[in-house]
């Protein structure tokens, strides 16, 4: 009788196409290369190639991670996303900025993992932010607290109404606890994988001067 092991050992893995990718030849900052890698991605029609998975670390030491989209990257490296401070991750960044985030591309058998610093951006930035929003999105920002369980039906039926006539009244209404964050990248490894599993690994680790290349053993 065929285990779900076995099922799961049938089931092929790195089967995207590679691009070419000269180590020797990689740029001096990560971002330049990451900025390569996802423009790549984003002309290979790969799905959501902005969406990174985010971990953090709760206030019990445990770990947590979701899918969420990049919103920028800076010409220093830093990876900028955003989130209400009521959310799970939003406590999580404010108590312990320490985090990462992992690109996968799957179509081109590539992977970027970030490691890094999270900083808060200013009132201003995060207000800018919120309101370039799309109207519904800003509804379920504003209706209540993101991550919070939901006592009824009837409840979350008045929050939406309540923010739905909120962002219809007042084009400049934004959320207090809306805020972006700045990920400052201290490391950035860049992966691309073979079917044989001789995976090319790049990392960057940031100096105080600049940063240093490592290639890594597969």
């Amino acid at each position: 009788m065929q285990t779900l092991r076995d099922e799961l050992r049938a089931i092929p893995s790195i089967v995207g196409k590679a691009p070419g990718f000269d180590l020797a030849s990689a740029p001096q900052t990560p971002q330049e290369l990451f900025l390569v890698w996802l423009r790549q991605a984003v002309g290979a029609g790969v799905p959501e190639p902005h969406a990174a998975t985010l971990s953090t670390v709760d206030r019990d030491g445990l770990p947590d991670a979701r899918v969420l989209i990049i919103k920028d990257v800076t010409d220093d490296c830093g990876f900028k996303i955003s989130t209400s401070d009521e959310s799970a991750k939003g406590r999580q960044l404010g108590h312990n900025p320490n985090c990462a985030l992992t690109f996968f591309w799957s179509p081109l058998a590539r992977a970027v993992r970030v490691r890094g610093i999270a900083q808060r951006a200013s009132t201003a930035e995060s207000a800018a932010d919120f309101l370039a929003r799309h109207p519904h999105t800003r509804v379920f920002a504003l209706a209540g607290q993101q991550s919070s369980v939901i006592p009824d039906s009837a409840t979350r039926d008045e929050e939406i109404a309540r923010a739905k006539a909120e962002v219809e009244s007042n084009k400049d209404v934004r959320s207090p606890h809306w805020a972006v964050w700045t990920i400052a990248a201290n490391s950035v490894e860049f992966w691309q994988g073979d079917p044989s599993r001789d995976h090319q690994r790049l990392r960057y680790v940031r100096t105080g001067s600049g940063w240093d290349t490592q290639r890594l053993r597969p």
